[in-house]
């Protein structure tokens, strides 16, 4: 692993005051205090908990019609059928020491949930050398409860990586604040509303990465985005719901996921349920808000139903280019 220089930028806006352990912990306290009120706080406001509760009785619905129509193992063989997408992306401020950086992002595995498709991203990248993967949230199957049984396969992940620069993540709104720790021990750089600067000779591009912001949104996501340092800068975001942030504050790229694609499309891949808040339009695939550029993969597991329809799972390698 190349070495990178990574360099803490914004926790949160008590960080400058209290020192970085302070916020993080900070933070955490905070975190689980809105995890035991199972309420989902987004930019929006905060929802009450019937919201997950009806849409769980939806779903089990949904899946007993696809048993009974004989669609739902053709579901599970989708789920299964991974992609690997290899996107090139250019840039006109992208220093020139980065010309040809490539990403690799790995998103929404849930790998307690459905056996198979992360192994199989693992075995789609097993040959590729990159200089840096990020994984953007979304790691179990379950949003409380237990989590140690999924940690034997990121450290097998880790073991297999091959990024130069390491591994960054966020946790997703599947994903708890002890999380957090627990991938830090395996060596994986989890960043909470701060940004990593990565220095190639004499140039840097900012890495920022945020909470949740679908269950767990505070205002600390936002101030770590406009708080950010200048250059080419980079947004890790579980969800694009903060797109119209992280644009202002003049991010080039905003990788997300999530969505699962929808996991469930009309023909065609237009998602029935997208799960945001805002800024649906940019639930699959490559968009545009205003001079920034995101991306929001269609992740690699499933959650709710292990099937999909008319939606591909994927693993997405991106490569940067200057103009």
């Amino acid at each position: 692993m190349d070495k990178a220089v990574y360099q803490l930028e914004a926790l949160s806006p008590l960080a400058e005051t209290q020192g970085v352990g302070t916020a993080r912990e900070d933070w955490k306290r905070q975190r689980h205090r809105m995890e035991a009120t199972e309420e989902q706080h987004t930019p929006r406001g905060v929802k009450k908990r019937w919201h997950r509760v009806a849409f769980r009785g939806l779903l089990a619905l949904f899946g007993a019609a696809l048993r009974l129509s004989g669609l739902y193992q053709r579901g599970v063989r989708n789920a299964l059928d991974i992609k690997l997408k290899r996107i090139e992306l250019k840039f006109e401020n992208l220093p020139s020491e980065f010309d040809g950086y490539r990403i690799l992002q790995l998103s929404d595995p849930h790998v307690d949930f459905l056996a198979g498709p992360l192994d199989t991203a693992l075995e789609l990248i097993s040959g590729d050398q990159v200089d840096l993967c990020v994984l953007t949230g979304d790691y179990r199957k379950g949003v409380t409860g237990p989590f140690e049984h999924i940690l034997p396969t990121f450290e097998k992940l880790m073991a297999q990586s091959r990024a130069r620069n390491g591994i960054c993540a966020i946790l997703g709104n599947h994903d708890c604040a002890d999380m957090a720790e627990a991938f830090e021990n395996l060596g994986i750089d989890v960043l909470i509303n701060e940004t990593r600067s990565i220095q190639k000779g004499e140039a840097q591009i900012h890495v920022t990465g945020t909470d949740d912001v679908h269950y767990y949104y505070t205002d600390a996501a936002r101030a770590a985005l406009e708080t950010a340092p200048d250059g080419f800068k980079i947004a890790i975001i579980h969800s694009a719901e903060l797109a119209e942030v992280a644009a202002n504050a003049g991010f080039s790229l905003y990788l997300a996921g999530h969505t699962h694609g929808g996991q469930i499309c009309l023909p065609g891949g237009m998602p029935i349920i997208t799960q945001m808040g805002s800024h649906r339009r940019y639930a699959s695939g490559l968009w545009r808000h205003g001079s920034m550029t995101g991306y929001t993969t269609t992740g690699i597991g499933v959650s709710g139903l292990p099937v999909r329809f008319n939606t591909r799972g994927e693993v997405v390698l991106i490569t940067l280019r200057c103009c």
